[in-house]
C-alpha cells in the first residue's frame, strides 16, 4: 500500500472504529448523567451501566489495537488470539473456535486471522459460529462462518478482491480491502467462497 492508499484506509478504518465505540461510550455518558439522580436505585443502575459499558469499550479497543495496529515483522509474541476473539464477540450471537495449528501461528498471522474473523462475524447477522483453522504444515488460514443466514454483499466481495477503486471504499467495505492488503504483506492470497449456510475465507501462500 502506498502513502495515498494508507491515508485513505486510515481514514476509513478510523471511521469504522469510531462507529464500533459509539455505543458503549454513549452508554457511559448516559450512566454518568443518571448518577446525578436522587434515587439510590437509579444511581446503582447508573454505576452498573457505566461499569459494563466501560468494560465493553476496553474490550473493543484491545481487539482493534491488535487488529489495526503495527507489529514487528516476524514477531512471535502478542496477546492470545482466543482472548482477543472473546473480547470482540462477548455478549453477541457469534461464537468462535480456534484450532491448535492456528493458535501456534505467529503474531502477523494472528493479526490477519483477527481481521478475517471480523469479516466472518459480520456475515452472520443472526448469529452462528466461526472456526479459525490452519494447516499443520506451513502458514495459512481458513476462517469459516456458519449460520442460518449468510450475508455477504457484492460491494463487500469486490472490496475483498480489491477491485473496488479506493475512492469508492466506505467504512462498511474497507475491512475487506484492508484484510486483503494484510494477506498480501504475508505473501498470501485471500479467497472467499459464499454458500447458503457458510462463508469461507482462505489465506494461503503461493
Amino acid at each position: 500500500m502506498g502513502t495515498l492508499v494508507d491515508m485513505r484506509i486510515l481514514e476509513l478504518l478510523s471511521a469504522r472504529l469510531c462507529h464500533e465505540l459509539v455505543g458503549p461510550v454513549t452508554a457511559i455518558n448516559n450512566g454518568v448523567e443518571l448518577m446525578g439522580e436522587d434515587d439510590p436505585e437509579f444511581v446503582r443502575d447508573a454505576v452498573g451501566l457505566v461499569g459494563q459499558s466501560a468494560g465493553r469499550a476496553a474490550q473493543l479497543l484491545q481487539f482493534y489495537r491488535f487488529a489495526y495496529g503495527t507489529l514487528t515483522p516476524g514477531s512471535s509474541g502478542g496477546p492470545d488470539p482466543r482472548e482477543l476473539t472473546r473480547s470482540l464477540l462477548e455478549g453477541g450471537k457469534v461464537t468462535c473456535e480456534w484450532s491448535a495449528p492456528a493458535i501456534a501461528l505467529n503474531a502477523e498471522w494472528h493479526k490477519l486471522a483477527c481481521n478475517m474473523l471480523v469479516l466472518a462475524a459480520a456475515a452472520l447477522p443472526r448469529g452462528g459460529t466461526v472456526e479459525v483453522a490452519a494447516p499443520p504444515a506451513g502458514p495459512g488460514l481458513t476462517v469459516t462462518a456458519r449460520g442460518d443466514s449468510i450475508n455477504v454483499t457484492e460491494e463487500g466481495r469486490a472490496a475483498l478482491e480489491r477491485t473496488t477503486p479506493l475512492a469508492e471504499l466506505t467504512p462498511r467495505t474497507v475491512q475487506g480491502f484492508f484484510t486483503a492488503c494484510l494477506a498480501e504483506q504475508l505473501n498470501a492470497s485471500l479467497a472467499a467462497t459464499v454458500e447458503t449456510s457458510q462463508f469461507v475465507l482462505t489465506a494461503k501462500t503461493d
